[in-house]
């Protein structure tokens, strides 16, 4: 029988207790706030591998408490969903939900996070520099916008290296494509695809090769020209034209990547040339050296490796370096074939065409531009042609504009080679000009000596003379009335089976 509490039982019962409404009555309670047992039960799910059952309770936590800690974190959490899954649709999936979160939470850490996200996305997807260059291209696109976005992010030093291999794949493409232009000969495609490169990525790992082709191209480009029926004068400005920029390439060859593989080449057409090699600085030599160091050395096992990834191999990149964060314009072929069309009419047209200033030369002047294409007589003015005009001689005369004549003797004047024709008679009055070469000879007119001649050899006597007792000898068959006999079979002359010994079973063939 339980008894009863009486009011003043109660009372005593109160006062024995010490009743704090202060304190946090759940503090001892251990209990999660609902936004949290959804997120980490996501966390969870996503480690498993079940991104689809994940990305439905990050979900329900966004729609549910829109205002919680863990909404920023839930909606970066649904874009690493459809990341980790992986496959094109899902990555696209994932990029917008980056793009998403950006938006949202443009100044938070996560936001440079999402962008390099994005940036990854596409660098998961690139392609050989032989196939669609897109992905590539995208990929450098986004990772320039986290270095411009967010350039105090700690993830800074990573995406610098990722652009450098991406623009490494980007620029191998646009290599190859000016190496085939160079191999058929196109040379104006090929300068123009190759200038690009070494405009646009000069950490490029085969930028010494690059200028190199570039000075190739221009010095058959030269040598094309020379078998052009133009005159001279305008011949040789124009390979002038071409073998001062292929010059100007093998000079940055020298000064640009001093220790590259490949500066000997450039060197020695720089020498076969005539021109002085010139000498890098210290500051170029100290970048040049830390960005060979910076190179990862390619071994046989991972050769092999290359050769099965899908991807393109980025494992000649530099690792130093600033990329570049901007793409300056193409060079395209049709200015180069306007420029050399250009240089083409000047040239024919007589008047000077601009040369550059190459390194360890002093800067052309305009007199000594103006005597370059003054012809060798002093004070002779320039003949300006038009375009296809034949050059005339003083007489006005198609043909040479240099006359030449053939001096006789006493110093006269013999024909001219320009018309053809004898020259006209000097004045009494003017003393003989005397002739600008000498003749050839003694000086005195005395009668050479005569030839010394060998003996004249006697008569050839080919009959025998009659009554001589010298006979022909007779032949042994004719000595004896009989024919010739036949000659002996030998073995060494004859070719022929008939004479031959017969072996094995042919002995019993009577055929």
């Amino acid at each position: 029988m339980a008894m009863a509490l009486t009011p003043c039982a109660f009372a005593k019962h109160r006062k024995q207790k010490d009743y704090n409404i202060s304190e946090n009555a759940l503090k001892n309670v251990k209990s999660q706030q609902p936004d949290k047992i959804l997120y980490d039960k996501a966390m969870v799910a996503m480690k498993k591998g079940h991104y689809d059952v994940a990305r439905l309770d990050l979900q329900t936590l966004l729609n549910t408490y829109s205002e919680s800690e863990y909404a920023m974190r839930a909606k970066m959490a649904v874009g690493d969903t459809w990341f980790k899954e992986g496959g094109s649709a899902a990555l696209a999936q994932a990029e917008l939900e980056y793009k998403d979160f950006i938006t949202f939470f443009p100044n938070s850490p996560e936001a440079a996070e999402a962008q390099m996200k994005v940036g990854d996305i596409y660098f998961m997807q690139m392609e050989k520099p032989d196939r669609d260059p897109q992905n590539a291209l995208s990929a450098e696109r986004e990772y320039r916008t986290m270095l411009e976005q967010f350039p105090d992010s700690p993830l800074i030093p990573e995406a610098k290296q990722k652009l450098r291999e991406v623009q490494e794949v980007l620029a191998q493409r646009q290599f190859e494509i000016g190496e085939y232009y160079f191999s058929v000969n196109n040379w104006a495609a090929a300068i123009a695809r190759l200038q690009t490169v070494s405009d646009t990525y000069p950490l490029f790992s085969k930028s010494d090769q690059t200028l190199i082709s570039i000075g190739d191209a221009y010095a058959n480009w030269a040598a094309f020209v020379s078998h052009y029926r133009i005159p001279e004068r305008a011949k040789e400005e124009l390979e002038t034209y071409y073998d001062q920029r292929a010059a100007a390439a093998w000079d940055r060859v020298c000064t640009q990547y001093p220790l590259s593989a490949h500066v000997e080449d450039a060197k020695d057409r720089l020498i076969a040339m005539g021109l002085p090699v010139p000498e890098p600085t210290p500051a170029e030599l100290a970048e040049s050296q830390a960005e060979e160091d910076s190179r990862v050395p390619v071994k046989l096992g991972k050769r092999t490796l290359l050769l099965l990834e899908h991807g393109p191999s980025t494992v000649h990149a530099a690792r130093v370096g600033e990329p570049s964060l901007t793409t300056p314009p193409p060079v395209i072929p049709k200015d180069l074939n306007e420029e050399a069309q250009v240089a083409f009419i000047d040239a024919m047209r007589g008047k000077p065409i601009p040369r550059l200033t190459l390194p360890g030369q002093p800067a052309p002047t305009q007199a000594s531009a103006a005597s370059a294409q003054t012809p060798g007589s002093e004070g002779g003015a320039v003949q300006t042609l038009e375009f296809g005009q034949v050059p005339t001689a003083s007489n006005g005369n198609p043909g040479n504009s240099v006359g030449v004549q053939v001096v006789g003797e006493g110093g006269s004047a013999g024909v001219s080679e320009d018309t053809g024709a004898a020259p006209s008679a000097a004045p009494t009055s003017a003393p003989a000009a005397a002739p600008l070469v000498a003749p050839v000879g003694p000086t005195n007119n005395q009668p050479l000596p005569p030839v010394d001649k060998p003996a004249a050899a006697p008569a050839q006597i080919n009959e025998v003379p009659a009554g001589s007792s010298q006979q022909m000898p007779a032949t042994p068959a004719t000595a004896h009335g009989k024919k010739n006999p036949k000659p002996k079979f030998y073995k060494k002359d004859e070719s022929s089976n008939k004479h031959r010994k017969k072996k094995g079973l042919d002995k019993l063939n009577p055929f």
